[in-house]
Formats: structure tokens, C-alpha cells, sequence
């Protein structure tokens, strides 16, 4: 069986939970919205936003 390979966005941003990209932003507000979201509905996960453009990822912190 073939693994799946998912590509990274080449704009805007994604969330990236536990290691794995589930969902694309095309505005850092509203990334971070959506992580600050599952953050504190999970605390037990590990959650960073990705931005394209710059190609790095910064990790969500619970609020």
C-alpha cells in the first residue's frame, strides 16, 4: 500500500496538528483563529501554523 503524501500550500497558511497539514487559510488571522480554536478545545495537541510564503512554522500556544 502507497503512503499518502500530502504537498505543502504554496500560499497562504495551514494548520498543521501533530505533524500532519488538515486545513488552509488564505489569512494568518484566520489561521490563528482556528488554531487558538482547537488549542483550547485539545491543549494535548501539538499545533503550528504554516506560512507558504516564508516556508516556516510557528507553534500555537494555549491562550
Amino acid at each position: 500500500m502507497a503512503a499518502h503524501t500530502i504537498e505543502l500550500p504554496k500560499t497562504g497558511f495551514a494548520l498543521e496538528i501533530d505533524g500532519r497539514l488538515k486545513a488552509e487559510f488564505s489569512t494568518k488571522a484566520g489561521a490563528e483563529q482556528g488554531a487558538v480554536e482547537l488549542k483550547r478545545r485539545f491543549p494535548m495537541l501539538q499545533i503550528r501554523i504554516y506560512d507558504a510564503s516564508l516556508k516556516t512554522r510557528d507553534d500555537v500556544a494555549a491562550r
